[in-house]
């Protein structure tokens, strides 16, 4: 098993390019031969239908973390990047736990003007549009007044790889 030297959490409102962005740096650390894994938590709390008491499915996330991070380290990874709103007090410390690492929290702060822009090409017209438009500026507003991040980066509208490399540098990976 290899030593597992540091994680980072990319956070943002939905739109934001958190999964992109973990998946960039995935493609980044790959290009320098560093053992790492990505692991998006929308994926880790996908079920149907969620709890009354839990919307977002925070408690299945958690338990799905807690095992895929232990059988990535087990695999070698040296680095996780995880990508995935962190919203809520003790939420950091969740994820940190979960992980069995401290974690460098990182937001992406992007225009919400864009953010639109990229939700309204990623959603058909309807109900579910709608939630993510509204969602957006309102989780806006929860992660500006939470304040949890070590980092924020303003990304607006630059590339991907540009942004991946912001942040590799800001938490000291590059």
């Amino acid at each position: 098993m290899s030593k597992l030297t540091t994680c980072v959490l990319i956070t943002g409102t939905v739109g934001s390019g958190k999964t992109s962005t973990a998946y960039a740096i995935g493609r980044r650390l790959r290009d320098s031969l560093v053992p790492h894994a990505v692991i998006d938590l929308d994926e880790l709390r996908r079920c149907w239908p969620a709890p009354p008491d839990d919307q977002f499915n925070t408690a299945l996330e958690a338990e799905n973390l807690r095992s895929v991070a232990a059988n990535y380290r087990r695999a070698g990874a040296m680095r996780l990047v995880v990508a995935g709103v962190v919203e809520g007090a003790g939420a950091l410390q969740r994820y940190s736990e979960a992980l069995g690492f401290p974690v460098v929290l990182v937001r992406l702060r992007v225009d919400l003007c864009l953010v639109r822009e990229r939700l309204v090409e990623r959603h058909e017209p309807g109900e579910e549009r709608d939630w993510y438009l509204n969602r957006s500026g309102q989780l806006d507003g929860i992660l500006d007044e939470e304040n949890a991040a070590s980092i924020t980066i303003d990304v607006s509208d630059e590339p991907l790889d540009r942004v991946a490399q912001r942040v590799l540098s800001a938490i000291n990976w590059a």
